[in-house]
């Protein structure tokens, strides 16, 4: 449909909410107009009405992983699979998170660069739209490692972000310190010297490329700092005595404008295994612990971009950003901060926030209706009404 409109009782429009009645009116995949109270549509185009409902931009999670299937040890089983499984696992994966009214995603890690492969070969107009990194940077033996980008020393970390470069990355996932679900790693501690992340990092903005740096580790987290990284991902800050962000570390956080996505969400209605759980409290990531330092990090005004992780496993599927943003609202994040770490916020950091994110003129038009006011209450992004890709109902 060219030419339509839709009428809502209110707007989220990436920044705040605007009550009273909008008119928004969708010409060629793109925003034409955006009216406040009860303006009229123009003769002859077609209004969706939802009396109750808020409109917003397309949900933008930015951490998300496309090959994994959301089974037991998702990210464990990659190896194994063939590439043309990997692109149906993709396919499906990308359906449900426009299912739940996201329009955009930012791919952390694939196998050897199956999601860059797939975006290069694919012309889907009717899937949310990709950012990815590829096979993400670790140590030799280092967190998913079996992904296939291993690399050490000075010159091999630089000629890995080449590569990344070279195989069509949108930005570089640097795996900074272990991981939970990769034997081995300690996610108390750094995986890469400074002088290596700082190759990283050189080469890559000598690219075009932003980097992200995988953190659980206090260490990690501040040697990311340091260094100067353009995001950190978790920055749980463990130690051998558990999680807990430092008020100074966050204050300094805030201060240097690097975006934190915490990775919170999973499925309420997921039992973790046992095995799982004692993995995680081995690690120090109990859920109380993960939601204390989400919640320092907001006091100190850190910037934060709502991602789920998903994929990983059965509490993290595919299509889990409500809850990620009923989580942040959980530890004490107003709801339109929220909902702006993951809409306008969130389409900065993917490099998109020129043209997603906002409900301005101009904009392309993905964007999400729910019923009821998400600002009040968040769940209600549960359950949307409608979903529209580049003006097209998806939903």
């Amino acid at each position: 449909m060219t030419k339509h409109a839709v009428r809502v009782a209110r707007m989220f429009d990436g920044e705040r909410l605007v009550d009273g009645g909008v008119l928004v009116l969708l010409d060629e995949g793109r925003i034409a107009e955006v009216q406040r109270g009860s303006a009229e549509a123009p003769d002859g185009w077609p209004v969706r009405h939802e009396p109750n409902g808020t409109l917003l931009p397309g949900l933008v999670d930015a951490h998300v992983h496309l090959c994994a299937d959301a089974g037991p040890d998702a990210l464990g089983r990659l190896a194994d699979r063939p590439e043309s499984d990997l692109d149906a696992v993709v396919e499906a994966s990308l359906r449900t998170h426009l299912a739940a009214g996201v329009t955009t995603v930012r791919d952390l890690g694939d196998r050897r660069d199956a999601v860059l492969r797939w975006r290069g070969r694919r012309v889907r107009d009717d899937l949310p739209t990709v950012v990815g990194a590829g096979a993400p940077l670790t140590s030799v033996g280092g967190h998913c490692w079996s992904l296939g980008g291993e690399a050490s020393g000075v010159d091999g970390v630089r000629e890995a972000v080449r590569l990344r470069a070279a195989a069509g990355a949108d930005l570089v996932k640097v795996m900074a310190s272990g991981g939970v679900f990769t034997p081995g790693t300690d996610t108390t501690k750094p995986q890469f010297t400074d002088e290596e992340l700082t190759a990283a990092l050189t080469r890559a903005h000598d690219l075009g490329l932003p980097v992200t740096a995988h953190a659980h580790a206090l260490s990690a987290v501040e040697q990311a700092l340091r260094v100067g990284v353009d995001g950190i991902e978790h920055c749980t800050c463990v130690t051998a005595a558990g999680a807990r962000v430092p008020a100074k570390l966050a204050d300094r956080l805030a201060a240097s404008g690097v975006a934190v996505c915490a990775t919170l969400g999973t499925d309420p209605a997921v039992v973790t295994p046992p095995e799982l759980v004692e993995m995680a409290a081995r690690a120090g990531l109990s859920e109380a612990a993960l939601r204390d330092g989400v919640a320092t990090l907001h006091r100190a005004g850190v910037r934060l971009v709502a991602g789920s992780d998903a994929g990983l496993g059965p509490a993290k599927p595919h299509g889990i950003l409500p809850e990620t943003l009923v989580e942040y609202v959980a530890c004490g994040i107003p709801a339109t901060v929220a909902l702006a770490a993951a809409t306008s916020v969130g389409a900065e950091v993917c490099g998109l926030g020129r043209r997603k994110g906002r409900v301005r003129p101009g904009f392309e038009a993905d964007l999400l209706i729910v019923d009821g006011d998400p600002t009040s209450d968040i769940t209600v992004l549960r359950r949307p009404l409608a979903v529209y890709l580049a003006g097209d109902l998806v939903r």
